[in-house]
Formats: C-alpha cells, sequence, structure tokens
C-alpha cells in the first residue's frame, strides 16, 4: 500500500507523465504546421508544475516517500523548480526556430521535453541508485531522439549517434560503480550506503573502485574532461533549439545527482573523490578555455565555454570537506549550486540570441553572422552581450558573483593548496575572457553582413528581454538567489 506523503512527494511528476501521454495523444489530431495548442498545452503544464515546485520549496519541508527511494527536499524542488523555467523558456525560443525547419511535422518535440524533463525529476529526487539511474536514462534516451529530431539533416543525425554512443558507455561507467557500491555496501538506498561507509568495516578498495566509475560516469554527463569530446561535436551538430535543451536544465540534474551520491551518499570517502574532482576540473579549466580561443563556430565556441564552466562548478565541490572537517560543506556546496543556476540562466539567453537570428533562413551559428548586430538589432546584441560578459565574469553581471562564489569557498578553506588553485582559475578565466570579448567586439564594431533586421515574435521578445535583464539584475543584487541557496544545502545537510 503506498502512502498519502508518498504520492505527496511525487505529485508533480506524476503531473508531467499524465500530460506528457496526454499532450502526445492531442497532438495526433492538431492540424496546424506550429502546433499551437500542443505548444499551449506543454506551457500550461509546465508553469503549473513550477508553481508546485516552488509552493513545495517555500515550504521547506523534507518527504520521503515510496519506500525512501524517492525524497523531496528544499533543495531538489528548487532545482526542478529552476530545470521547469529553463524548459519553457527553452521552447519559446526553440518553436519559431523548429517550425521553419519542418521540426513540428510530428509534434514529438513537446512530449520528448516533458519526458526529459521527467527524467530529470526523477534524478533529482532519487534517493536510492537505481531511481537516479532510471531518471538519467529517461532524460538521455528523450534527448538522443531531439538531437535526431531533424531526420533528413546529415549532421544532426550524425550527432545523435555520437551523443548515444558515448553516452551509452557513460551510463555503463556510472551503473558498474552503482553495482560495484552497492556489492560492498548491500544496499541501494543512498542514507543506508552512507551509514555502511561511515561504520569504516568495509574495505577501502572495494569502495575505491566503485567510486571511480561513479565520479566517471557524473563527469560525462557534466561534460568535464576527459569526458568531454561528446559536447562540441553534439552542440555544434544538434539543431539549436536542440542543444539549449541539452545545454540548459540537464545541467542542474547532473548537479543534483552529484549531490546525491557523493556528498549524501559518500561524504565520508570526500578526500577521495574531492582529489577526483580538483583533476577534473583543472583539465576542464585548461582545455576548455585554450580549445575555445580557435574557435569560429559560436556554438562549438559556447561548447568549450560550458566545459571550463563545469571546471567552475567541480571547484566548489572540493572545498566541502577539510581535512575531515565539514564545516565550510555548506558554503562551498551552496557556491556550486549558485554557480549551476546562474549558468544555466545565462546559457537561455545566449542561445536565445542565436535562435533569432538562425530565423532568417539559415543557421547563424559562425561569429562572423554576428557582424554588427548592434546596428541592425540593438537590443538583442546588447542581450547576447549581457550574456557573454556574465559568462566571462566581468562584474556587475551575475556570472562575476557565481565565479566570486566559488573562489571565496576555495579560499576559506584557509589551505595554502586550494588558494594556488583559486589563483589557477582566475588566470584561466582571464585567458577565456579573449574569446567572449571577441564576439562583442565583432558584434559592436564590424561592418554588417546583411542590411536587415533581426524580427521575432512577441513572447520571444518578451521572454527574452527578461532573460538578458535578470542576468544584469541578479549580478547587481545577488543575495536573494545566494540566501535560496545556501539554505537549500543547509537542510540537505541536516537530513
Amino acid at each position: 500500500m503506498i502512502d498519502k506523503l508518498s504520492w505527496l512527494s511525487a505529485y508533480p511528476e506524476i503531473i508531467l507523465l499524465g500530460m506528457g501521454c496526454v499532450i502526445a495523444l492531442v497532438d495526433l489530431g492538431v492540424k496546424t504546421p506550429r502546433r499551437t495548442a500542443t505548444y499551449l498545452m506543454t506551457l500550461l503544464t509546465l508553469a503549473v508544475v513550477a508553481f508546485l515546485q516552488a509552493s513545495y520549496a517555500g515550504s521547506g519541508m523534507t518527504l520521503y516517500g515510496f519506500g525512501n527511494m524517492v525524497v523531496s527536499d528544499q533543495m531538489g524542488n528548487w532545482l526542478k523548480f529552476f530545470a521547469t523555467v529553463a524548459v519553457m523558456v527553452t521552447l519559446v525560443y526553440g518553436r519559431p526556430y523548429a517550425g521553419d525547419r519542418d521540426m513540428l511535422r510530428g509534434g514529438e518535440m513537446f512530449s520528448l521535453s516533458i519526458f526529459s524533463l521527467l527524467g530529470m525529476f526523477v534524478m533529482i529526487s532519487g534517493n536510492n541508485f537505481l531511481v537516479i539511474y532510471l531518471g538519467l536514462e529517461l532524460l538521455t534516451l528523450s534527448s538522443y531522439a531531439l538531437v535526431a529530431l531533424r531526420r533528413d539533416n546529415g549532421t544532426a543525425t550524425e550527432a545523435a549517434m555520437k551523443y548515444f554512443v558515448l553516452g551509452a558507455l557513460a551510463s555503463g561507467f556510472l551503473l558498474y560503480g552503482m553495482s560495484m557500491m552497492y556489492g560492498a555496501t548491500g544496499s541501494l538506498d543512498i542514507n543506508a550506503v552512507f551509514k555502511a561507509i561511515n561504520s569504516g568495516q568495509i574495505r577501502h578498495q572495494v569502495l575505491i573502485f566503485g567510486l571511480v566509475f561513479i565520479v566517471a560516469g557524473l563527469a560525462f554527463k557534466l561534460g568535464v574532461v576527459p569526458f568531454h569530446m561528446w559536447i562540441p561535436d553534439v552542440y555544434q551538430g544538434a539543431p539549436t533549439a536542440i542543444t539549449l535543451m541539452i545545454g540548459g536544465a540537464p545541467k542542474l540534474a547532473a548537479f543534483a545527482i552529484m549531490i546525491r551520491l557523493l556528498v549524501e551518499g559518500m561524504l565520508p570517502l570526500a578526500i577521495d573523490w574531492q582529489q577526483m574532482l580538483l583533476v577534473l576540473s583543472v583539465g576542464s579549466l585548461i582545455i576548455g578555455n585554450l580549445a575555445a580561443i580557435a574557435q569560429t563556430n559560436l556554438k562549438r565556441m559556447l561548447a568549450f565555454s560550458t566545459i571550463s564552466q563545469m571546471g567552475f562548478v567541480l571547484l566548489g565541490m572540493m572545498s566541502g570537506v577539510i581535512n575531515g572537517n565539514i564545516n565550510s560543506a555548506a558554503n562551498a556546496y551552496s557556491s556550486s549550486m549558485f554557480y549551476v543556476i546562474t549558468y544555466v540562466l545565462t546559457t537561455l539567453a545566449s542561445f536565445g540570441v542565436i535562435l533569432l537570428l538562425a530565423r532568417e533562413g539559415f543557421e547563424s551559428e559562425e561569429i562572423s553572422d554576428f557582424a554588427g548586430l548592434n546596428q541592425r538589432s540593438p537590443l538583442y546584441a546588447a542581450v547576447m552581450a549581457v550574456c557573454l560578459f556574465s559568462l566571462a565574469g566581468i562584474p556587475p553581471m551575475v556570472g562575476f558573483y557565481a565565479k566570486l562564489s566559488v573562489l571565496q569557498a576555495l579560499i576559506a578553506s584557509g589551505q595554502a593548496f586550494h588558494i594556488g588553485v583559486a589563483v589557477f582559475a582566475v588566470v584561466m578565466s582571464l585567458i577565456g575572457a579573449f574569446y567572449y570579448l571577441r564576439v562583442i567586439k565583432v558584434m559592436y564594431f564590424d561592418q554588417p553582413i546583411t542590411a536587415t533586421t533581426v524580427s521575432a515574435p512577441l513572447d520571444v521578445r518578451v521572454v527574452l528581454s527578461i532573460n538578458g535583464a535578470l542576468v544584469l539584475i541578479l549580478g547587481l543584487v545577488p543575495g536573494g538567489l545566494m540566501v535560496l541557496c545556501a539554505d537549500a544545502v543547509v537542510q540537505m545537510l541536516g537530513t
């Protein structure tokens, strides 16, 4: 018998599952090429789910359901709220682009988007190794189908095949690591795994063997070095609307399973996994920033930028436990959470501008396609400039405070080694500023290739303006979001 708390903890997931099936059925009878009915139903569903998640998060309650396999806590509910909003914004930006390229012919884009979001929800809520893995597979299988949505496009099909093959390999890594942990601890429940590891009665070598595979699987999902090569190929090859779908909200889910597995399940092994994250983050900062300089394709440049940005997220994760002391854990993990939320916000706006320009009938994804954008459309050039300044970490954009909070968490540990890593990260950010500023120079100082102005539907213009403004406003007043992240992480650590 499933109790009331179990249903309560999974209401948003149940709504998503039900409406995903309803939308797929309703779409069979929709004749309009832009799929207006299913588009509006999808947005309405996501708005209701986002409201539910915000109210759950605001209540501050922690619910366990389905035999402790699912947890609904403040951190998870806020991450699910931001993921839902990110998918809504992605669909608003991507619908005109998808319609122009015959990607709405079957209407699968909306139902697959809902199922991929459901996968993220299950990942974020998972309190059991198998539940997390099921959510991960639901997300990745939906993503493979979305990348291949342009059936007649060879580049998109190639990107989907690369994503599928490498994704299957990474899922195997993660599943193998989980099976090793199950063999060592005798449980799939994250809380039980924590207690078993903390007892100190399990051979350390077996735990480390499983941990290496789990970290490798997580590294692929985040797209950090050396598990990064799918990122530039898939970002460039996928239709731009789908690039945003896999480059935005799923980062929040990947961060959540990193917290669930490494912090809630394996905190006693922190000294080991923090060293692994250090190697991954340093490699990501070096390769992500240096490789991005050589790119002429903007989507590919932003892909390498993503690799370096995820390196920063890992920097926050590696300073939580110092010499067995977890006093700085809340500060460290909340800085990573703040970073990943603001990164997704900035990514949405930057790809939104790329999608806008692509609607003129060609894929506007080369840096040279942005030449003179300020003379053609000052608003969109300003939004793009704000996003690029934020990604580069230039004040007063929100990206500056995200980087500052991670660096502050590193320095607050008081370890000379961590301070050295923080200095290294600043140097890498300075190198990274070059390729962001190059795009701004092209937009503002180069002569435009075409004199046509950029037009967009009203809903896209409104959402893009709000999105760009938030990147600036949250940079000027970051306190509210920082407190939200800190409270959520403190509550997670307390349970």
